[in-house]
């Protein structure tokens, strides 16, 4: 017998989940992010809450074979972070630390990755080598696997979609610093904004004088408000058209979208796929498209995916 821990740090939660050697979720709890003199806590916190939970089934540290990481913040392929600014962190050697703290072998990856891999192995992308996928929430993430294996980049800041240009007129200041990342337009604070800036011309809608959410927007557009749709319409075109950039680039052969926007389902996918094929060069426009489908749960499945591909490389 043998385990995994399968860790997603989040600025509100750290999510835990235990896995057995088959990578079977035998449990999975929540423990508080504890943020207070700048994240130095968390790790311990989290050692004491899975070494608790150990005890409680009776199983003993030595069976652990390795625990996965996911953080909110690019990680090289090293394991070493690159500011958490949810967190409190700046620059250190993740893996390093963890494994001191925990006293088993860990690895470590950006949350958004960590997330596709779990999509890729038991989720939404499972049949597929080749995966790129965005997390849309209150910021635009993402991840990609190509060839089956994890895609870090230079500095672990591949997949970092959120963050392309697609509007060099916008005047508005994205939260990294830049003017016009597609997270200012498809993320759900950002497609409320959009939505805001232009409701004044449109008293028809009926999102006029209400404090609306994303979610009401893509309700008002599948019960036909012209508004609203039009709103999803350009939502959707700059997602469609940023993947369709992004493709042309890594060639996925299934693109998934998850996060809490997701949950608008076939009218988002279908319309993003729309400007997706309109805007993507030929030879890589034949590409599925799916809903993620392990909703929060996704982290601590492919942290778990990344202890295992860590321990046993060949072994998967």
């Amino acid at each position: 017998m043998g385990y995994y821990a399968g860790i997603d740090i989040g600025g509100t939660s750290v999510k835990i989940g235990l896995f057995d050697i088959n990578e079977r979720l035998i449990d999975k709890w929540e423990i508080p992010t504890n943020k207070a003199d700048s994240g130095n806590n968390i790790l311990s916190d989290v050692k004491d809450s899975l070494f608790a939970k150990l005890h409680e089934k009776g199983i003993a540290k030595v069976e652990v074979l390795g625990v996965g990481l996911g953080v909110p913040g690019p990680v090289t392929k090293e394991g070493t972070v690159l500011r958490c600014i949810n967190l409190g962190w700046g620059i250190f050697p993740l893996e390093q630390r963890a494994e001191m703290i925990f006293g088993l072998p860990v690895a470590a990856c950006n949350d958004a990755t960590i997330a596709t891999l779990g999509e890729m192995s038991h989720g939404a992308g499972q049949g597929c080598e080749d995966v790129l996928m965005v997390t849309l929430g209150t910021g635009v993430g993402g991840g990609m696997i190509l060839d089956g294996k994890v895609l870090f980049g230079t500095t672990g800041s591949a997949g970092e979609i959120g963050h392309i240009c697609v509007n060099a007129e916008e005047e508005v200041a994205c939260n990294c610093g830049k003017k016009g990342c597609l997270e200012q337009y498809c993320s759900a604070t950002g497609i409320v904004r959009m939505a805001k800036k232009g409701i004044d011309q449109h008293p028809n809608t009926c999102l006029y004088m209400k404090d609306f959410t994303c979610k009401d927007i893509f309700d008002a557009a599948a019960n036909r408000d012209a508004y609203a749709m039009e709103v999803v319409e350009e939502c959707c075109k700059y997602l469609g058209k940023a993947l369709a950039g992004v493709a042309c680039v890594v060639n996925p052969e299934r693109i998934l979208i998850g996060g809490g926007v997701s949950k608008a389902g076939d009218l988002l996918i279908q319309t993003v796929q729309k400007y997706f094929e309109e805007y993507v060069f030929h030879a890589c426009r034949h590409v599925e498209f799916a809903t993620a489908s392990l909703g929060n749960d996704a982290g601590i499945y492919g942290a778990a995916r990344l202890a295992a591909l860590h321990v046993n490389p060949q072994g998967l």
